[in-house]
């Protein structure tokens, strides 16, 4: 029986000291002004060469990352794998412009492809297009403005890697996500993410776009991808999100004084996830999904539509995911009833990582609930082993 509030088995891969660190961590995450103060703090002590990093991989960086190096995240990997829950590897590396960080870039994204060859304990392997492409580029061809000679060469570059690295997943039957950014540059991923499925799609579900369902427009969108798979005889593959850029978003839409594409409010936001959810399943054996979330709402609603509908548990259209070092309630949960379940983990040099972390610490602040659900379940799990 599915029940997300089993903290022995959310917790079982953690030991006593991994148990007790990862309460204070969430501890000093839950604080606004702590979080403020690290990320000033961080960002000084590596520009003038203080010694940070030790402290910053032995707690922030250890609790969501699985490492430096692709060979870092071994030890990540096969623990997850005992429990039954797949990896993710993440390249988190972001904010680097030049050809060569691209290039590079695009390299250790096959080289995460490589590694996930053949391992059911690494399903899937991961891009965010910002990675490896001009982000102002990026804007331009969505806005559908004229390249000089220069942009139009660096977006070809941009094609040629996305192609590169979804024919790689394709030659070695790994899935991959294409990750959702802005919504300012959307339009164009969506568009390559579409002709990537054209592709690689025909035979089976290789290449997934991702939705962020916090927009109000994404579940027609998926209603209309649907329909274009239909049409050209190819699987649709979503990965299918709440979303990472809302108050960028909403500044953005004020500034420039353009109607916001975000939802009203967080109900309508989860109304159209679970809608989403539900039309995904109704049209299981043409389109495949990953439910990435940590709301034990829309998990559960997945798990008992499989149910309802005879749908196998491990169906191979049918993923959770939830992040490294969180929500492990509902992934070891799910994992030990045999959903198919897979957890990012995120891998870089440290220093390069540091965005990411500051990021998720933010996240975690700024999300209603999360951190305090977490040292909830963290401390129930300490009084239930009684150390």
């Amino acid at each position: 029986m599915l029940n997300f509030d089993n903290t022995e088995i959310a917790f079982s891969s953690k030991s006593n000291a991994e148990l007790k660190k990862a309460y204070w961590l969430f501890k000093m995450v839950g604080s606004n002004a702590l979080v403020k103060f690290g990320k000033s703090f961080t960002h000084l002590a590596f520009q003038i060469g203080l010694p940070i990093k030790t402290i910053v991989k032995a707690t922030i960086f250890k609790q969501f990352c699985g490492g430096e190096s692709i060979n870092d995240c071994s030890v990540a990997i096969q623990n997850l794998s005992k429990y039954n829950v797949g990896t993710i590897l993440d390249y988190s590396v972001e904010g680097k412009e030049s050809d060569e960080n691209f290039e590079h870039t695009a390299q250790e994204i096959i080289a995460t492809i490589l590694k996930a060859k053949g391992k059911k304990e690494i399903p899937f392997s991961v891009f965010k297009v910002t990675g490896i492409a001009k982000f102002s580029v990026l804007e331009k061809v969505n806005a559908q403005e004229k390249l000089t000679e220069e942009e139009q060469k660096s977006f070809d570059q941009t094609c040629l890697r996305i192609e590169k690295i979804c024919r790689t997943a394709f030659e070695n039957d790994v899935k991959i996500f294409i990750d959702a950014e802005e919504s300012w540059i959307q339009d164009c991923i969506d568009n390559l993410a579409e002709q990537m499925m054209i592709k690689f799609n025909q035979s089976k579900v290789i290449v997934y776009n991702t939705l962020q369902m916090y927009r109000h427009d994404r579940l027609e969108f998926l209603k209309k991808s649907f329909e274009k798979a239909q049409q050209g005889n190819y699987f649709l593959g979503v990965k299918i999100v709440r979303g990472a850029y809302m108050e960028k978003e909403r500044l953005r839409a004020s500034e420039k004084n353009y109607p916001s594409p975000i939802q009203k409010d967080k109900l309508s936001t989860d109304a159209d996830y679970n809608a989403a959810i539900t039309f995904s399943i109704e049209n299981i054996d043409r389109i495949a999904i990953c439910a990435g979330t940590h709301n034990e709402e829309s998990s559960l609603q997945l798990a008992q539509l499989l149910q309802q509908k005879g749908i196998d548990k491990n169906h191979p259209h049918v993923f959770f995911a939830q992040l490294l070092g969180m929500s492990d309630h509902i992934s070891f949960n799910l994992a030990k009833e045999n959903f198919n379940v897979a957890k990012y983990v995120p891998y870089g040099p440290v220093k390069e990582v540091l965005p990411y972390l500051i990021r998720r610490a933010e996240e975690n602040t700024s999300v209603a609930g999360q951190t305090s659900r977490e040292l909830g379940l963290l401390t129930k799990e300490i009084k239930r082993r009684k150390i």
